[in-house]
């Protein structure tokens, strides 16, 4: 007797998705938004239902939204069968209890679902201790009298002992303490990552970091210029720990390219601890790429959204950090509409480069551009003798050999070194500067 196989993956859970439109609205589209947070559902492997934008005149403290449309959501909810409804927005813990109540399903705000998927994407310690600790500190404002277990007292010590301490109590301090003992494990962590940037500060490398919004494609540009293989899907967070590697710039100079989260619109506050690793990476850097797909009618919103963000960290454009736009996706545009990109770009004077990390169009003009810009002031003049290869092959290793005259008396070159690199070489050959 053949007996089928068992299946044993879990079941896949159905969703309804909600956008509420609050009057005076950002910039950004109501349908933009909501296609957004679906894919933030689906990035969950949640199967979409139907997805909805419901008007909001007026938030209710309650329910957020008011009684008849509470009604009439909690109807299509019931006629679609689903298990989860997604509500693409901040809802206080009173608001989310109430809608579970009414709606008889779990409710998931837009914190909620964003910290989940940080959750399943962090593979680093950090990255995980980080979540973990944003998870605890949104899931702290959320114990409430929902459960009637939370209600159980325990018993005090001594004849007069009282009720005791209850249950939503006890879970407050335990969650206090896990608080606690996470921050310190983080605060190892950083100590460490802190001496490995310091680390690196000793190698004369100039430092480049991509931003951008989510699903920007910098992860494509980053395997592009890198020649790496890192993870570049079409959807919402594929990257989240921060990656480093190595990259040529044209005359041969190397520098540390670093891949970092993206951003998104109305960023929970519970996650802004979670970016710090990957974002103390754009404050160390000598230059800060912002990746933005040019082909999304919602570009320049989207930028505004990233802006925000860098000018909240202090490294946006009034902190004096050089900020470079790369107008990605142009293989995307028609064939008009990417000419009058790619020209708006070139007049941009260095401030913009429009490109096709797909495709490789437009990456010579980025390389040129990153390399000019490290390599700011008049090249240095270095005499060698035939027998000082070392010198030479240090100079080709960290720095950018502008050109190159071999005599009989010995080498001559012009190149370019930082500072770090060019206190390193007189200390190690001093004399060979001219």
């Amino acid at each position: 007797m053949s007996r089928s196989p068992i299946d044993r993956r879990p079941p896949v859970e159905t969703a309804l998705v909600i956008h509420p439109l609050r009057s005076g609205a950002a910039a950004r589209s109501p349908e933009a938004r909501l296609e957004e947070a679906v894919g933030l559902a689906q990035a969950l492997d949640l199967k979409v239902e139907e997805a909805a934008v419901a008007p909001l005149r007026a938030s209710t403290p309650a329910t957020l939204f008011g009684k008849g449309k509470t009604a009439e959501l909690g109807e299509l909810a019931e006629s679609l069968g689903v298990s989860i409804v997604v509500v693409d927005d901040a809802l206080t813990p009173v608001q989310q209890r109430n809608l579970e109540k009414a709606w008889n399903v779990k409710v998931v705000d837009r914190t909620g679902l964003i910290l989940e998927i940080f959750a399943r994407r962090a593979r680093t310690r950090e990255g995980k201790l980080q979540v973990e600790l944003a998870r605890l500190g949104y899931e702290k404002s959320r114990l409430v009298r929902t459960w009637t277990h939370l209600e159980r007292q325990r018993g005090g010590f001594g004849v007069m002992g009282g009720p005791g301490e209850t249950q939503i109590e006890t879970d407050r301090r335990l969650l206090a303490d896990k608080i606690t003992k996470l921050k310190k494990e983080l605060e190892e962590v950083r100590r460490t990552r802190t001496l490995h940037r310091a680390q690196r500060k000793k190698t004369p490398f100039p430092t480049i970091a991509l931003v951008g919004y989510t699903n920007a494609g910098k992860s494509t540009l980053f395997n592009r210029l890198t020649h790496s293989a890192v993870e570049a899907r079409d959807m919402l967070f594929a990257t989240l720990d921060p990656t480093l590697r190595e990259i040529k710039l044209p005359g041969g100079r190397p520098a540390i390219l670093s891949d970092t989260v993206g951003f998104i619109s109305d960023l929970p506050h519970e996650l802004v601890e979670a970016f710090r690793a990957t974002l103390e990476e754009v404050q160390e850097a000598d230059i800060v790429l912002h990746v933005r797909d040019i082909a999304t009618p919602d570009s320049a919103a989207e930028a505004r959204d990233v802006e925000t963000v860098l000018d909240q960290l202090g490294c946006g454009r009034e902190s004096g950090r050089t900020i470079i736009e790369v107008w990605n996706k142009i293989d995307l545009l028609e064939s008009d509409h990417r000419t009058v990109i790619t020209a708006r770009a070139l007049r941009s004077e260095g401030a913009a480069v429009a490109l096709s990390a797909v495709s490789g169009q437009g990456i010579d003009q980025l390389l040129q551009l990153i390399g000019g810009l490290v390599d700011e002031g008049p090249p240095l003049q270095v005499k060698l003798d035939p027998q000082d290869g070392e010198a030479m092959a240090w100079l080709y290793r960290n720095g950018r050999i502008v050109s190159r005259e071999d005599t009989e008396e010995g080498v001559r070159l012009a190149v370019r070194l930082d500072r770090q690199a060019i206190g390193r070489f007189e200390q190690r050959w001093p004399g060979a500067l001219s």
